[in-house]
């Protein structure tokens, strides 16, 4: 029994006939290169709108954390709103200032001062050569780094160099990063659609200001519906900046109150599961 046969000449799919999908749509199969190109203009409407229904799941799709994942210390998701977490150059680990400020009071009075995850003595630490060698072993962290100290230099075509490959390893920052160089033109051409790009992919790895600009974008362009979607998402990662516009619009009548309820209680549980003792002691600091 034939299952699939090519949607332009029609041929089946035997031992040896083999048909490809749709790279884009993967609603239909073509035998060769050929009959691709010459059913392109009748596939084209369709193929671009199931396309775009595949990105919609992925984009829309709630994150199980944020893009910072959690402090490899106490475990904790790394708060996204509050006090900033602490980059060790010796291990390119990201740790909350709970953590941070815990271990360092612990070693006050001592000689050696350990970074918290791999004991390295910070005080004997070169940073920049830690950066560097972190750097040419690929690590994401590490180039993100690195393309930040460019683009504060004015270097903005090295910053893309760095941002660039940082993203192809899945750095969200670097993702939301190049979005903006592309948005300003800074060492780039500006380029609407690859801004756009580089902030859906910054918000599908869990980047809650990447899901604020997205929503801001599609509320200047009347899509409503899509705003609130992003703005519900990045509430859902404990987004203060999100919680304020779905504020606004509860307020105008543009959410129901059970959306508004849920995406409050589901803020308030994000925000409690990033707080610990240590990190209410580090404020006081």
């Amino acid at each position: 029994m034939v299952d699939f046969c090519c949607a332009s000449c029609g041929i089946a799919e035997v031992d040896d006939v083999k048909l490809k999908n749709c790279a884009d749509c993967d609603l239909v199969r073509y035998c060769c290169d050929s009959c691709r190109q010459d059913h392109k203009p009748k596939h084209e409407v369709s193929c671009r709108e199931r396309a775009a229904a595949l990105r919609d799941e992925v984009l829309f799709r709630q994150p199980e954390s944020s893009h910072l994942g959690d402090c490899p210390i106490c475990l904790l998701p790394l708060p996204i709103d509050t006090e900033q977490p602490v980059y060790y150059t010796c291990c390119s680990k990201v740790i909350c200032q709970g953590c941070s400020c815990a271990i360092s009071s612990q070693t006050e009075e001592q000689v050696e001062c350990p970074c918290p995850f791999c004991r390295e003595d910070i005080r004997k630490s070169d940073k920049n050569q830690n950066i560097l060698k972190r750097v040419a072993a690929n690590d994401p962290v590490a180039l993100q780094e690195m393309g930040m100290d460019r683009f504060q230099e004015g270097n903005y075509v090295d910053a893309f160099e760095y941002w660039t490959k940082a993203s192809e390893m899945g750095d969200a920052e670097s993702h939301l990063r190049l979005s903006l160089l592309y948005w300003r033109g800074r060492g780039v051409e500006k380029d609407e659609k690859k801004e756009i790009y580089h902030l859906e992919e910054a918000a599908i790895a869990g980047h809650p200001d990447a899901r604020y600009m997205l929503a801001s974008y599609e509320w200047e362009s009347g899509r409503i519906d899509r705003a609130v979607k992003h703005w519900i998402i990045a509430v859902n990662l404990g987004h203060e900046q999100s919680m304020q516009a779905l504020k606004l619009f509860y307020a105008a009548g543009k959410i129901s109150k059970d959306q508004f309820d849920a995406a409050l209680r589901a803020n308030h549980a994000a925000v409690d599961a990033m707080k610990s003792p240590q990190r209410e002691a580090a404020k006081s600091v």
